[in-house]
């Protein structure tokens, strides 16, 4: 078996655009956090209050993002022979679990405290206000992040692109942003009902109905962030890309293994078994393992290491079959 292992291709497609989408939400939710909790200060809502908290926590998963792509960057290391990659998944797990049990679970909590103990709503001005001025700051951010994921998307619908996605960064900072849109919105309709009919239990209602809707993005966030962890393989229009690159090798009769793992969302390794010509010298074997390797990593930089077993030599061919 022999290994070969790609230079780095540059910079991958989109990472910039991610990063801008990341700054820019952090940056906007401080903001949103702010006016949130001022509003939330003069009125009493539980909604306001709750959106302050999704929005602080918004920030924090920002921040926890840059953790984790910072710490994917370093490189291999007699311990993690094959880099720290999947860093970034464990960091956009965790992210999952902030959402879930410090956005959510608040914001339920708060909900249920404000329909038991419900207190009317004061200064309705103030919250009409800040709701405005943060669908425009969230609206702003949730454009960054849309710009970074379409890049990504290539035709394919939202969430189908999500599920493909090996890049966390792209699609965390999109659900995040949709769903402060949306919390805004019922917001909006809690504070709206409550004091429109002078009935507080609406604003309670609004709280619960946001903590729902951050935890049904959180298990959406961390079931594609335990995948990646676990490790995924290339899609099957790749798959088919590397069987063909090998088959189109006059010395190679087929392919009887392709195995591939993503270990970083700019990091592929591949193994492939090849079934060999008989009576193939040493010298061609080696030219067309070098061949095959330019060839599949001129075609896709992301495979930065390729692993190869020549069958035929090893095993003559599985007893003679062929196969």
């Amino acid at each position: 078996m022999s290994e070969s292992k790609a230079n780095n291709a540059g910079k991958p497609e989109g990472e910039s655009e991610s990063l801008a989408a990341i700054f820019a939400a952090i940056i906007g939710n401080l903001l949103i956090a702010a006016t949130k909790f001022t509003a939330a200060f003069f009125t009493g809502s539980s909604a306001m209050l709750s959106e302050g908290i999704h929005s602080v926590v918004d920030t924090g998963n920002g921040l926890l993002m840059l953790v984790g792509i910072r710490n994917s960057k370093k490189p291999a290391d007699d311990e993690h022979p094959f880099g720290h990659g999947r860093e970034l998944y464990f960091w956009s797990l965790v992210v999952a679990f902030s959402v879930f049990a410090v956005g959510g679970g608040i914001s339920i909590y708060e909900g249920i405290t404000h329909i038991l103990h419900p207190t009317p709503i004061e200064n309705v001005a103030w919250s009409y206000s800040v709701l405005g001025v943060s669908l425009v700051f969230e609206g702003s951010t949730w454009y960054f992040g849309w710009v970074a994921f379409a890049k990504t998307r290539r035709g394919r619908s939202v969430f189908d692109a999500i599920r493909r996605s090996k890049d966390p960064t792209n699609f965390t900072v999109l659900l995040e942003d949709s769903a402060a849109i949306a919390g805004l919105l019922v917001a909006f309709a809690g504070v709206f009902l409550g004091h429109e009919f002078g009935l507080p239990y609406f604003d309670g209602i609004a709280s619960i109905v946001i903590g729902i809707l951050l935890c049904m993005v959180a298990l959406l966030l961390g079931g594609e962030s335990r995948s990646l962890l676990i490790g995924e393989a290339a899609d099957g229009d790749t798959l088919r890309a590397i069987k063909e690159i090998a088959q189109a090798d006059p010395h190679v009769e087929g392919v009887n293994k392709l195995l591939t793992i993503y270990l970083g969302p700019n990091d592929v390794a591949v193994t492939l078994e090849l079934d060999f010509k008989d009576k193939i010298s040493a010298i061609q074997l080696r030219h067309s393992v070098r061949n095959i390797e330019l060839a599949i990593r001129d075609k896709f930089p992301k495979i930065k290491r390729v692993y190869y077993e020549a069958a035929s030599l090893s095993e003559n061919h599985r007893d003679g079959d062929g196969d």
